[in-house]
């Protein structure tokens, strides 16, 4: 009968992993690693199952054993860093993730600096961090959302704008048309503000503030029977909208006069 090599038993880990398997996955894992306890292969995927399981503690370890024995290995640095930064400690993950990037610079290395300066807390390295993500792949709705709403923060509206209108249409998450909206509501873009906010209803259709912010653009644009229409569908879905909805109403340009508020409740039930 032949006996397992270590590269069967990486091939079945592999196998038993993507399957979900992971409680066999650990098995092959540790009887791989009794008999070569050193090995960076298994090392490595024995810490990558247990950071799947949520067993940080010795994901840690295996991991760290994994690069004392193969330190320029790109993939290993990177699960360092994200099980690094799971455990908040930045730093440590940041170290992680520069020696991934400077062994094998790559699109998905990018996104895990960013992510993890936006965790530490570090907004003008996060800032950094999303635009080379960007750069990479202008078509990221993750890295284009991130950056868009960092701009947006600053001010930076037209860049924004043009960072979350790089990502196709068919791309955008409700996140980012969410974004979108509120970028071309600032620039005074009431109709591109209005499509961006569509998009978000059809993804999510329960998503108020979308709603609510819809139905203020829709006054502005001197829509009222559609700003209603929107308003009826954000306090249907989220009754505590009911105060941005009457502010909005009986204060805009384009509002209505209510003076009992009890009938304005009863007509966004209708």
């Amino acid at each position: 009968m032949r006996v397992a090599t270590t590269e069967d038993q990486v091939r079945q880990i592999v196998t038993d992993f993507n399957a979900g398997r992971f409680e066999q996955a650990i098995s092959l894992c540790e009887v791989g690693l009794r008999r070569s306890r050193n090995d960076p292969i298994l090392n490595h995927l024995f810490a990558a199952v247990l950071f799947a399981k949520g067993d940080v503690a010795r994901a840690g370890i295996h991991i760290q054993a994994s690069l004392a024995a193969k330190a320029d290995n790109a993939p290993g640095q990177l699960l360092a860093g994200r099980i690094a930064r799971s455990c908040g400690e930045f730093d440590r993950a940041i170290f992680h993730l520069g020696r991934a990037a400077t062994i094998s610079p790559s699109f998905e290395i990018l996104l895990e600096q960013a992510r993890t300066f936006d965790a530490a807390g570090d907004r003008n390295r996060a800032v950094d961090a999303w635009r080379a993500a960007n750069h990479a792949n202008p078509a990221s709705p993750e890295a284009a959302a991130r950056l868009g709403r960092l701009l947006f923060e600053d001010g930076l509206l037209r860049d924004a704008a043009a960072v979350l209108e790089a990502v196709p249409a068919s791309g955008r998450t409700a996140c980012l048309w969410f974004d979108l909206g509120l970028v071309k509501q600032d620039l005074h873009d009431l109709t591109g503000a209005a499509d961006a906010y569509r998009k978000v209803l059809e993804q999510q259709p329960g998503n108020a503030e979308a709603a609510v912010n819809l139905g203020i653009v829709l006054q502005d644009m001197r829509d009222i029977d559609g700003a209603v229409a929107a308003y009826r569908t954000a306090y249907g879905v989220q009754p505590e909208t009911f105060g941005v909805i009457a502010m909005s109403l009986t204060s805009a340009p384009q509002g209505q006069l209510w003076l009992d508020r009890e009938a304005l409740k009863r007509m966004l039930k209708s």
